[in-house]
C-alpha cells in the first residue's frame, strides 16, 4: 500500500459563529488506507468532514489534497477534483429512481468523462450493490434504510472518488445490515481503489476495517494509531468500546 498522503490537514479550525467545533486539528490520510474518526457525539467529527469539502469555511489552518491547497474551496470544486462526503442521514434523492440517482452522482464530472463511462462505472457499482440493480427502477424513497445507505454511497462512488468522506453510513440501520455495509465500506478499497475517511458510531466494527484512526474531543485530536492499538487502548476502551454493538 501506497504511503504518499492523499490529504493532509494541518492546524484547522472552525466555528459556529462563537461556538468553536475544531480546535488546531491536524491529521493524514495516505492513498489507499481507509482512516476511521473516533468520538461522542458533538465532538466535532461532522464538523472536520464538512470543513474538508467545503461545506463549512475553517478560521485558521490548511487543508492539502493531493499536494494542493483547497482550503475554503467552495464544495462544487472539491467534488471536482474528486473529494466525494457522503453526509449523513443518506440525503438521497427520494421521489427519482436508483438509478436517476447513480447519473445524478456523475453529474459534476459529465463534461470531462464519455457516457460510456459513465455506464461502466454503473455496471462496477451494480457488481458491488447487487440490490441496487434488483431495484434500479425503483423510487429511492421507497427503498428500506439499508438499502437507501448503499444508494447514498454507491452515488458517491459515481463521482470517482480519489477520496471518499463517510458520515455514519450505519447510522439508524439494524446490527446484520450495518455490517453488510461496512463490509461493502472495505470492498469499495478492493474494487475501485478508494481512499475512505470515515465516520462510524461502532468503534469496534469500524477499527476492523480501518487501517488507523483517530480520536477527537471537543474539537481536537486527542488520540492516534493504529486500529489494533486504539482496540486495546484502555482509555478507547472505557470511553467506547463498551457501547458499541457487535
Amino acid at each position: 500500500m501506497s504511503k504518499s498522503k492523499l490529504i493532509d490537514v494541518i492546524d484547522l479550525s472552525a466555528s459556529y459563529g462563537p461556538i468553536q467545533a475544531l480546535n488546531n486539528i491536524s491529521l493524514s490520510v495516505n492513498k489507499g488506507e481507509i482512516v476511521a474518526l473516533l468520538g461522542a457525539n458533538g465532538a466535532g467529527k461532522t464538523t472536520l468532514l464538512q470543513t474538508i469539502s467545503g461545506l463549512l469555511k475553517p478560521t485558521e489552518g490548511k487543508i492539502l489534497y493531493q499536494g494542493n491547497n483547497i482550503t475554503g474551496m467552495e464544495a462544487e470544486k472539491v467534488v471536482e477534483k474528486h473529494l466525494v462526503h457522503v453526509p449523513e442521514h443518506r440525503q438521497i434523492f427520494s421521489t427519482m429512481t436508483v438509478l436517476d440517482n447513480l447519473y445524478l452522482g456523475a453529474y459534476h464530472h459529465r463534461k470531462k468523462t464519455k457516457m460510456k463511462n459513465i455506464e461502466n462505472n454503473i455496471e462496477k457499482v451494480f457488481n458491488l450493490f447487487p440490490i441496487l440493480k434488483d431495484r434500479k427502477d425503483q423510487l429511492g424513497g421507497t427503498m428500506s434504510g439499508g438499502q437507501q445507505q448503499m444508494l447514498a454511497i454507491a452515488r458517491g462512488v459515481m463521482s470517482e472518488p480519489e477520496l471518499l468522506l463517510l458520515d455514519e453510513p450505519t447510522l439508524g440501520l439494524a446490527p446484520l445490515i450495518a455490517k453488510d455495509v461496512l463490509e461493502l465500506v472495505r470492498n469499495l478499497r478492493a474494487e475501485f481503489g478508494t481512499t475512505v475517511l470515515l465516520i462510524e458510531q461502532n468503534v469496534t466494527a469500524s477499527l476492523k476495517i480501518a487501517d488507523r484512526g483517530y480520536v477527537i474531543s471537543h474539537g481536537t485530536i486527542v488520540k492516534s494509531g493504529n486500529s489494533k492499538q486504539l482496540l486495546n487502548d484502555p482509555e478507547v476502551k472505557e470511553a467506547y468500546l463498551g457501547h458499541t454493538v457487535n
